[in-house]
């Protein structure tokens, strides 16, 4: 892997990283309660989230001018290993055996389709 290409692999870990931070935030604000449906959605907490969202999609397609296709969803993946960290140190949820394993399989999966 030359530097070009783990510049832009990076630039692409970086966007989901920040994708699944904008993820948490959405949850956060949808754990609350709003007094009207529309507070619900123009709060600043979840227009900063969207914001984030928009980014991260910016940096995606910056991050694919400079890697090959095939490696993309492979560091895509890694959202799920950075959403399971956050619900467990964040909001607490438990992690089962069966979670990892399910985990596990679709990181392998995508690993294996991708070579």
């Amino acid at each position: 892997m030359n530097s070009t290409v783990f510049l832009y692999s990076l630039l692409l870990l970086l966007g989901v990283f920040i994708s699944a931070i904008s993820q948490v935030l959405l949850k956060k604000a949808a754990m609350k309660k709003y007094t009207s449906p529309l507070q619900e959605y123009l709060n600043p907490q979840v227009i900063f989230a969207y914001v984030l969202f928009v980014g991260t999609t910016f940096l995606s397609i910056l991050a694919y001018r400079g890697i090959p296709l095939n490696l993309g969803p492979v560091l895509e993946t890694t959202s799920y290993i950075y959403v399971t960290i956050f619900g467990v140190f964040i909001f607490h949820e438990k992690v089962n055996r069966q979670k990892i394993l399910a985990l596990a399989f679709i990181v392998i999966g995508v690993l294996v389709y991708s070579l």
